[in-house]
């Protein structure tokens, strides 16, 4: 949790610690909680799914990040989140948090900023999906991931799947998997063990 701030791991010391195995459920969208879940190491994945059982990802979080902060208020949760991968979690009931507040009141800016940068993500998530066919989105996800390299060619620093890429854009695999291919049969960009190098810019159409 080297990420974290001095108070978030103070706040995380004060948790309870639990492991989570790769796919197990911490939260459920709709549930009633008041519970922060703190990571230490590993993955959480936070994600949503249809009545015809479509997902889509709205965030994957490491040590040093924490969900549930929504639930706070004692209101419904928004999302479900599940272990992406062995986990190890602080587990902060609102009253220890409360309590941490009193005695650190800047942490509270934390948490502030932290949901402004959460809820201008979603706001971006909401209007690709409004306004993007799926090919837009893809775009948009690789050229705001890309890393420029010292090649001039751009990288995304993190492996992903093409079941991880169409859960984050709310579409099959199939169509991630085509789209991808298409790309790298025109020269665009070549698949590097799940990670993308994009050898020139994306078309604006596909």
């Amino acid at each position: 949790m080297d990420k974290a701030s001095s108070s978030l791991q103070a706040l995380a010391s004060q948790g309870i610690q639990r492991t989570y195995r790769k796919g197990a459920v911490l939260i459920t969208e709709g549930d009633v909680g008041d519970s922060l879940y703190i990571i230490l190491t590993g993955r959480l994945r936070a994600f949503s799914v249809s009545a015809d059982d479509r997902e889509i990802t709205f965030g994957e979080y490491g040590p040093g990040e924490y969900v549930g902060e929504l639930g706070l208020d004692g209101g419904q949760r928004s999302a479900n989140v599940e272990a992406a991968e062995r986990t190890t979690v602080s587990l902060v009931t609102r009253q220890t948090l409360e309590k941490h507040l009193s005695q650190d009141p800047r942490f509270a800016f934390e948490l502030i900023e932290k949901l402004i940068f959460r809820v201008r993500r979603l706001t971006h998530t909401a209007r690709d999906l409004a306004l993007n066919d799926v090919y837009g989105r893809l775009a948009n996800l690789l050229n705001r991931l890309a890393v420029e390299q010292s090649d001039e060619t751009r990288l995304t620093p993190e492996p992903m799947t093409h079941e991880q890429i169409a859960r984050q854009l709310g579409c099959s695999r199939a169509m991630i998997t085509r789209l991808l291919n298409d790309l790298n049969r025109n020269g665009c960009l070549i698949q590097e063990n799940h990670r993308y190098r994009l050898l020139r810019q994306l078309p604006p159409k596909w």
